[in-house]
This record gives structure tokens, C-alpha cells and sequence, in this order.
């Protein structure tokens, strides 16, 4: 089988894929999405697009190895009320984002991009997830500020661990709520690479 490389550093995508009995290698590269984020305001565009450049910059420190790769790079961000949600820099930013989705209804977009070493193609997709959160104080919100979780995630917030208490439920993939569509990257290995996941 071809060595799978996870094109991210979230501690959540690489949980996954060990919970699935996926083996993988992780291989972060130094996209700026902040230049993409300027320049492209839909969702969806975007998330794949970073999902898409995440996945060719690991694929350039790759192509001049002679083994064989499947490169899979994801991108998450949260809709709320036609704005885009990325990651809090800090703890009044991640206070200002979980104030805004208490109670609510929000949208997790992932997009993803599988490319294979050393063929050129390359497959772009994405998923969306609708999640509901229970009301909040700002004491619940301030106590789960306090605990981390939030760093480094879309919505600063990771349903794998406190933040699952805040759910009132879920519409789509439960995966894609922690940045990564499992059932959508089967299908797309299975189909377009002739990967079995289950093999």
C-alpha cells in the first residue's frame, strides 16, 4: 500500500485516523492562509483551496523521493451567520466566537484534497456539518476557555473533548466536526485511487 501522508498538524485529524486503523505519516507545511483568506470570501472556496495548497506543498517535498504517496490535506472553518470563523489568536477572541455560537446553529466546512506521488492528479471536495450548541453563561464559557481546548481550532472549540458537552445535536458527518470527513476520504480513496481503507 502507498504511504498515506496527513498534510496537517491537528492533533484531532491524526486521532482520527489512528481511532480508523489508518497508518499515516504526518507532513506539516507553511501555507499562508491569511493571503487566501483576503482573497476569497466563500466558504467553500476557500476551504478547499487551502485544503488544495496544503497538499501540493507536501506533495513538492515529496516528488523527488522515489517511493509512492497519498497526500491528503484538509482545511476547517466555521459559517456562522454568513461570516467566516476561523481560529482564535487568543482567549477574548476565543470568548467573543464560543458567545456568538452559544445557542445557535453554525456550519463546520472542511475541505479536502487528495493528490498521489508522483502522479499529477489531484481530487478537491468538502463537506459541511450543521451543529447546534446549548445556551452558555459566561461562566461555562469562560471555565472551558480556561482548559486549552480551544487553541488552534476552527470555532475555538474541539467537540473530542469538553466542547462535546455543548452539543444539542449534529446534522451531517461527525468527523468533519473535528476537521476531517472520514466517510468523504474513503469514498474519494476508494473511488479515484483504488484505496481501500478497510484492506
Amino acid at each position: 500500500m502507498k504511504k498515506i501522508i496527513l498534510a496537517s498538524k491537528s492533533i484531532d485529524r491524526s486521532e482520527l485516523l489512528k481511532q480508523a486503523g489508518i497508518s499515516f505519516e504526518i507532513l506539516v507545511t507553511n501555507v499562508n492562509e491569511e493571503e487566501f483568506k483576503r482573497k476569497i470570501p466563500d466558504p467553500v472556496s476557500l476551504v478547499e483551496e487551502l485544503a488544495k495548497q496544503k497538499a501540493l506543498a507536501a506533495k513538492n517535498k515529496l516528488i523527488s523521493r522515489k517511493n509512492e504517496y497519498i497526500i491528503i490535506g484538509f482545511d476547517t472553518v466555521v459559517e456562522h451567520q454568513r461570516d467566516i470563523i476561523g481560529k482564535a489568536k487568543n482567549e477574548k477572541e476565543a470568548f467573543n466566537i464560543l458567545k456568538k455560537l452559544q445557542g445557535t446553529t453554525h456550519s463546520l466546512i472542511t475541505g479536502i484534497a487528495i493528490s498521489e506521488v508522483p502522479s499529477p492528479k489531484i481530487i478537491v471536495d468538502h463537506d459541511i456539518t450543521r451543529v447546534k450548541f446549548l445556551p452558555l453563561s459566561n461562566e461555562d464559557i469562560w471555565a472551558y476557555i480556561k482548559s486549552g481546548e480551544w487553541r488552534g481550532r476552527a470555532g475555538a472549540y474541539s467537540i473530542r473533548q469538553k466542547a462535546g458537552l455543548f452539543i444539542d445535536y449534529i446534522e451531517g458527518s461527525s468527523s468533519n466536526v473535528m476537521g476531517l470527513p472520514l466517510n468523504k476520504l474513503f469514498l474519494i480513496l476508494k473511488r479515484e485511487f483504488n484505496l481501500n481503507l478497510l484492506l
